[in-house]
């Protein structure tokens, strides 16, 4: 699926969605990883009710809700947004019917509540429904006493959006990530709405802090994660805003940079992913001459 799609689900066809199937990844006891179509969905269950990161779209609800099911049958009482993109909170308004509070970031109930224009892919994205937008904000954390965990949530500033929150299972030891973690690939990084590769690599180092060789780690899309994939994908990024320093610094333009092909050591491991390497690399120019303005 593209990127234009993540953001516009609109843009994808029904059959698209009858044909997923939502696969369930023990990422501890009491949590799981739903994976379907677009961002992952991470779950904790037990004696209170369900703890939901993210809903994907819409029109994925009713498989979703079968997937917690195979689990437990409480409801799903909390959603928390890691961020505003529609692959992630298309369910929204499903999943608050049905008597969730949402809660997100207030940068990101500030973006979902009005329309938005993504720059980088010339897309408009219409705000959100009443319904569908986060009851309850935070500006630099939360935490939630759940199913004997302290669920800890924290924002990150300016890394794939400006509203990205971080989700730190204590117990459990496992952190979801959202957006500001795409697992075996290049991210997209959201520029146009407060994102940018410092931001993101600052996250990779605030997360690796907490991580521990058994900490599992749920990114916004690819395989379930841990501490040492998360640190290869910070000194990829590192390593590529590193290169596009230095042809700032000589002067390159941005169709001269990205012609020069700074990723090409690491397309072999990188690439095949939702963004292209030269998608990727104009996006860590437009982040850093943003910056610098």
């Amino acid at each position: 699926m593209s990127v234009l799609n993540f953001l516009a689900p609109g843009a994808i066809p029904q059959e698209e969605f009858d044909a997923i199937k939502i696969e369930i990844h023990e990422a501890a006891p009491g949590v799981l990883m739903l994976v379907g179509q677009g961002g992952n969905i991470g779950i904790s269950y037990g004696e209170d009710s369900v703890f939901m990161v993210d809903t994907q779209f819409g029109q994925l609800t009713e498989k979703i809700l079968a997937a917690i099911r195979t689990r437990t049958d409480k409801p799903v009482q909390v959603v928390l947004n890691t961020h505003w993109h529609g692959d992630h909170v298309g369910g929204n308004g499903n999943f608050s019917a049905r008597g969730a509070l949402i809660v997100a970031h207030e940068r990101a109930h500030a973006r979902l509540s009005i329309d938005q224009f993504v720059g980088a892919f010339g897309q408009k994205i219409p705000a959100a429904p009443e319904e569908a937008l986060p009851v309850i904000t935070f500006k630099e954390n939360i935490s939630f006493n759940w199913n004997r965990d302290i669920i800890e949530v924290f924002h990150a500033p300016e890394a794939h959006t400006d509203g990205d929150a971080i989700v730190h299972f204590h117990k459990a030891n496992v952190i979801h990530m959202g957006d500001t973690y795409f697992n075996g690939m290049y991210p997209f990084i959201d520029v146009d709405t407060g994102g940018s590769v410092d931001g993101m690599i600052a996250v990779a180092d605030a997360v690796l802090a907490r991580c521990d060789k058994n900490t599992k780690v749920i990114p916004g899309h690819g395989p379930l994660s841990n501490q040492s994939e998360l640190q290869a994908y910070r000194e990829m990024m590192a390593t590529v805003r590193g290169a596009v320093t230095r042809l700032i610094g000589v002067g390159r333009s941005r169709e001269e940079f990205i012609a020069a092909k700074p990723t090409a050591a690491l397309d072999a491991v990188w690439d095949g992913g939702v963004l292209d390497p030269d998608t990727y690399v104009g996006h860590i120019y437009d982040s850093l001459t943003k910056t610098s303005e």
